[in-house]
């Protein structure tokens, strides 16, 4: 019998990959969302139709919402985000989920968790907020039960130079900090493979990386030469008139987290091929894939 899962956030760009990750794999799935009426990136209403998909209405923010739809659809795992607005860092919606019928949880966390948790402090937000929620699954569903996706810094990320690239002017901070820009297509497919399939090896914390560590500044390159446009640096003169003009700032703050950020890269990379059988994509490769999203 097909497992039986629910996708909260299909309409994101990870989440309808999960879902469709999940289907392929002989999954019965679900599209938990709070307006039915959106569309899923990636997923014609003819594939919705043949691939047995089903729409029910959920918000993460709302325990009883998610209590009724795990009870309509009988799921028993489901793909989680992380809810900011959640008072409760989603402990609330966690229970309802287990008592309604959810015995897995996949959750798509952050690469910023990098020590114990007990270890992050709150003015560290964004390790912190992940970890809140960890603890909470690790409290109510225990270690066997739930996997956290501790993603990379994601490749989408770089769309909010879109409005500076149309322009003519981007202003780049840390220009020479690296990064993975892992893509969601490869968030979405492990995400999606363990949705359907469970825990490997008793793993349930899953760093994701990029499969190579590439500088801001080569990344903006990368943009603008699939725009077909050059770069200029700073004040240097533009001979063509049609480059984009970067102008560099210093570099950005951020917490302690970040001196241990990527140690692990190898594994996490190493991750991508263990649940995909392939290696994962590389910016460059995705940027020339998404081109049309940086003129959007």
């Amino acid at each position: 019998m097909a497992t039986r899962t629910i996708v909260f956030g299909p309409t994101g760009n990870v989440g309808s990959i999960v879902a469709c990750t999940a289907q392929r794999h002989g999954a019965k799935v679900f599209l938990a969302m709070r307006d039915t009426s959106k569309s899923i990136p990636g997923l014609s209403a003819i594939e919705e139709t043949s691939g047995g998909f089903e729409r029910v209405t959920a918000d993460l923010t709302n325990p009883e919402s998610v209590s009724a739809a795990v009870k309509r659809t009988r799921a028993t795992s489901a793909f989680m985000y992380l809810a900011h607005q959640s008072r409760d860092h989603m402990r609330a919606t966690l229970h309802a989920s287990k008592d309604s019928g959810i015995r897995f949880i996949v959750f798509l966390s952050s690469f910023t968790i990098n020590r114990p948790l007990e270890d992050i402090p709150s003015n560290e937000r964004i390790p912190w907020i992940h970890a809140q929620v960890e603890k909470n699954l690790e409290e109510i569903y225990g270690p066997k039960n739930y996997v956290a996706l501790r993603a990379g810094a994601f490749a989408t990320n770089t769309l909010r130079w879109r409005d500076g690239l149309q322009a003519g002017e981007v202003f780049l901070t840390s220009p020479d900090t690296k990064f993975d820009f892992i893509t969601d297509v490869d968030m979405g497919r492990v995400g999606g493979t363990i949705l359907a399939q469970g825990q490997r090896d008793t793993q349930n914390i899953v760093y994701l990386y990029g499969p190579k560590l590439v500088t801001q500044r080569y990344a903006i390159v990368t943009v603008a030469k699939a725009l077909g446009r050059e770069v200029v640096w700073g004040d240097e003169e533009d001979g063509s008139g049609k480059a984009v003009r970067v102008r560099l700032g210093g570099e950005e703050t951020r917490g302690s987290w970040w001196g241990k950020a990527y140690d692990n890269h190898d594994e996490g990379a190493s991750n991508v091929v263990k649940y995909t059988g392939e290696a994962g994509t590389g910016f460059g490769e995705w940027v020339e894939e998404n081109v049309e999203r940086y003129k959007a």
